[in-house]
């Protein structure tokens, strides 16, 4: 996937010269998103008690997203990156035969305060640097879980921490370009599972922390 997403990016950085954002422009962009979580785990624990040899690791996913930056100064904007993300949650160590063993959606609104270097120019580099609250939704115990654990609940901590960007826009036309964007988002969560079956009450601390790959088009207004 991030090998596909570099063949836009070369192709984004010959296209033609446009009009810069300046103070007071709003720039709106839809992108495509790869969310590449590094994820790790604590080892799982059954009423506070830990499971030696076990963990979690978190898969990635493929989304559409829209953002909204608004140009304060020239040089400055804040940007806000809306969308939301489905991903598996699969086992490991002593329990990776389970395979997947939670699904769930996460929202998780960053906001973002960039410094654009080149406001004036056809190649217009930022930098940005944030916050992240992530909203965990519609979480699900798998049938393999169930199958070990009985029919099971599980809930999802909210998570805080901080973003961090680089990207580009290039110009199409005097309103139109393309963007590229790379995120590191800090995301982390404790994960509790109330089981029906004889493990009690299950948790595990997730670190998620997604580096995320996003290639679009925008528009300033």
């Amino acid at each position: 996937m991030k090998r596909m997403l570099m063949i836009p990016v070369l192709l984004s950085l010959v296209a033609l010269t446009t009009t810069p954002a300046m103070a007071g422009d709003w720039l709106i962009r839809v992108r495509a998103l790869s969310i590449d979580p590094d994820s790790s785990s604590s080892t799982l624990r059954s009423d506070g008690a830990s499971i030696p040899d076990t963990g979690v690791s978190v898969e990635d996913d493929q989304i559409p997203e829209l953002d909204i930056t608004y140009m304060m100064r020239p040089n400055w904007g804040l940007e806000l990156v809306l969308g939301t993300s489905q991903h598996d949650v699969i086992a490991e160590g002593a329990l990776a035969g389970l395979g997947k063993v939670v699904d769930a959606r996460a929202l998780p609104p960053t906001l973002t305060l960039q410094y654009h270097f080149n406001p004036e120019g056809k190649f217009r580099p930022y930098i940005g640097a944030g916050i992240n609250f992530t909203l965990f939704y519609d979480e699900k115990t798998t049938s393999s879980f169930n199958a070990v654990a009985g029919n099971s609940d599980v809930d999802l901590d909210e998570s805080v921490g901080l973003a961090g960007q680089l990207g580009f826009d290039v110009g199409i036309n005097e309103s139109w370009f393309v963007n590229f964007d790379i995120k590191y988002i800090q995301i982390d969560t404790t994960a509790t599972i109330t089981t029906a079956g004889g493990l009690g009450t299950v948790e595990v601390d997730v670190d998620i922390n997604p580096f995320v790959y996003g290639f679009g088009i925008g528009r300033r207004f």
